[in-house]
């Protein structure tokens, strides 16, 4: 499990497709950060639920870079 999550290449695979799709018209992630930044009036538990579904991989993707960072930062 622990491969599985600190797998860059797959994180980078996952936010492409499952954290950006549909692309057409807009990723649906930038649509729901675009209404939760004007207020994010009228959203309901599913809006918040595709909030954490589509967001997730980006979560892990930052959550790597911040372990490779410090892992390179310790080994100096």
């Amino acid at each position: 499990m622990k491969e599985f999550i600190n797998n860059w290449k797959l994180i980078i695979l996952l936010c492409l497709t499952l954290g950006l799709a549909p692309f057409f018209p807009e990723p649906h992630i930038w649509g729901k950060l675009k209404w939760i930044f004007g207020g994010a009036k009228g959203m309901v538990f599913m809006d918040w639920f595709d909030v954490v579904l589509h967001g997730f991989p980006f979560i892990l993707l930052i959550r790597v870079i911040i372990i490779k960072v410090f892992s390179s930062q310790a080994r100096k």
